[in-house]
């Protein structure tokens, strides 16, 4: 019982977590910093849940139908950008699939070697994040323009969107984040695998 209730509280944790680091399509001067913080972030808590879950079951698909679970539990919170008059282009698209796929693989390729889970695995999802989160951008609505087409009736003075300076703090946020998240995830994956020694 504890296990499910573990998985079940990552993945609304996760799913809580997608919601605030959704914010970043508010572009201002820190764009890009709150692209890569919330790359990382979103991969290390697809991570430790995945890996978690992996190992519990032992049966390559769970890393993904983990990542399922965070997705349609973020679609179902986001329903409430529908009540705001917000776009589509809000509702998140299913960006942790493509890395979870990647633990999975790595899990079934080198036949349930956790090891080989925990390294090779936490680093092609920490690198492959932040690639699938830029493409995720790419394909939504200008966020300067949406946000401006939609203000938010609670949002603080100093909070409203500027234009961006793009490369102002790093150049390439998807290298910046990927190479963070590689080292992390490994990291985070190793967590999720001892949680099952407990």
């Amino acid at each position: 019982c504890t296990h499910y209730l573990f998985i079940v509280v990552v993945a609304v944790n996760s799913t809580l977590l997608t919601i605030n680091a959704g914010d970043y399509i508010f572009y201002t001067d820190w764009a890009w910093t709150s692209f890569v913080i919330f790359s990382i972030s979103q991969s290390l808590m697809l991570v430790v849940g995945a890996c978690y879950y992996l190992t519990f079951t032992g049966v390559p698909g769970t890393a993904t139908y983990y990542a399922l679970i965070m997705t349609v539990y973020t679609w179902v919170a986001k329903g409430a950008w529908f009540a705001l008059g917000y776009p589509y282009d809000f509702i998140v698209t299913p960006v942790w699939l493509p890395s979870a796929m990647l633990l999975d693989l790595a899990y079934w390729a080198t036949k349930k070697n956790k090891h080989s889970l925990i390294l090779f695995g936490g680093v092609m999802c920490g690198m492959s994040l932040p690639l699938f989160n830029m493409v995720n951008l790419i394909t939504v609505a200008d966020p300067l323009e949406t946000a401006f087409k939609y203000p938010r009736p609670t949002l603080a003075p100093y909070m409203t969107p500027i234009e961006p300076a793009v490369g102002k703090f790093y150049n390439s946020p998807v290298a910046l984040g990927s190479g963070a998240g590689a080292v992390l995830s490994v990291t985070m994956a190793a967590l999720g695998c001892k949680l099952n020694t407990w």
